[in-house]
């Protein structure tokens, strides 16, 4: 008579892969949002070539690069702070990334509205650029919604030094739209 051995749980119990597993995940993630920027920068120079619009509101566009750029800085501070249990830190920096993400968005708003009478989407280069920037701002709007769950997390006592992987996951997301801004801002706005 034989008897039959529950399965094993043991491989349950191991979880010293998931650190790891979580890092390639987001990185293989990122780098299939590189190939779709990557196509849509490069239909804008199919399209129009290196050709602009001499209307563009280059210190408007200056502005905004500037802002997103902070906002990567405060990410970071955010992520350096929850990393060393500083958690007042955290929400502040959390906070101030969002409020200059909401503030980039509120002049890319004031961009369109502008866009859409000087180089409308039927218009090359109106389409390539309507393409990009409402490419990128959906990717703005999505790394907000995940930097709000990150701060609504951090003021319930979520993170510490010993586990930030979440903070970490969406700070490197939005790491990412920003590196995005940054070629997107000379393809549409100095070349």
């Amino acid at each position: 008579m034989t008897t039959t051995k529950p399965p094993s749980t043991e491989y349950h119990q191991d979880m010293s892969f998931q650190p790891r597993a979580n890092l390639i995940g987001l990185w293989l993630f990122i780098v299939s949002e590189t190939f779709l920027f990557g196509a849509f920068l490069a239909a804008r120079y199919y399209s129009t070539g290196t050709a602009k619009p001499e209307e563009l509101n280059q210190n408007l566009a200056l502005m905004l690069t500037i802002v997103l750029l902070a906002s990567s800085l405060s990410a970071y501070m955010a992520e350096t702070s929850i990393r060393f249990n500083h958690r007042r830190n955290f929400v502040i920096y959390i906070s101030g990334t969002i409020i200059m993400g909401l503030i980039f968005l509120g002049g890319v708003g004031i961009e369109l509205k502008e866009a859409i009478h000087l180089y409308p989407p039927g218009t090359p280069y109106g389409s390539s650029y309507f393409m990009l920037i409402g490419l990128h701002a959906f990717h703005v709007v999505t790394g907000l919604i995940a930097l709000g769950f990150v701060l609504f997390l951090g003021l319930k006592g979520h993170y510490g030094s010993d586990d930030y992987w979440g903070a970490e996951g969406v700070i490197k997301y939005w790491h990412f739209v920003d590196l995005a801004w940054v070629i997107i801002y000379p393809t549409l706005y100095l070349f």
